[in-house]
């Protein structure tokens, strides 16, 4: 954990976990509130080829999704959406949410959670998994 007045990191320093075995997502930490002490969860969410969240709702958090690359679809309540590099979307607490990927490519969002709601949490309970060299090309922005 740090106190200092700013956080700098790399994709290096990036803890990337998938929740579960079955799970079509990995999770790549940013900035937690148990490595940093801040009061949001800022991961890059990495969706594989066909991949998708499970459904989901938040008690009290906002949820904030950028594309970053690729393209998919993101539900709410039940209406679809279509999503690309350089879409957002947020949902509101309390609304069921999925987003998917239903292409062979990588789907790529920054996501934003505030407050964290155990999510950060729920994260790092899952499985190590690195980033990979397609990954890495992405995230530095040149993917």
């Amino acid at each position: 954990m740090t106190d200092a007045p700013a956080i700098a990191r790399g994709p290096d320093d990036y803890e990337t976990f998938r929740i579960s075995p079955k799970d079509t997502n990995r999770m790549a930490l940013i900035a937690d509130p148990i490595r940093d002490r801040v009061p949001f969860t800022a991961i890059v969410e990495i969706f594989d080829g066909y991949g998708k969240t499970p459904p989901n709702t938040h008690a009290v958090a906002y949820e904030l999704f950028f594309v970053l690359a690729g393209s998919g679809f993101a539900y709410c309540d039940g209406k679809k959406f279509p999503v690309k590099a350089g879409d957002s979307f947020i949902v509101r607490p309390g609304h069921e949410h999925v987003v998917e990927n239903p292409n062979p490519e990588k789907l790529y969002c920054l996501t934003v959670m505030m407050p964290n709601e155990e999510f950060a949490e729920l994260i790092r309970s899952g499985i190590r998994e690195p980033l990979d060299a397609a990954d890495l090309k992405v995230i530095a922005g040149a993917g």
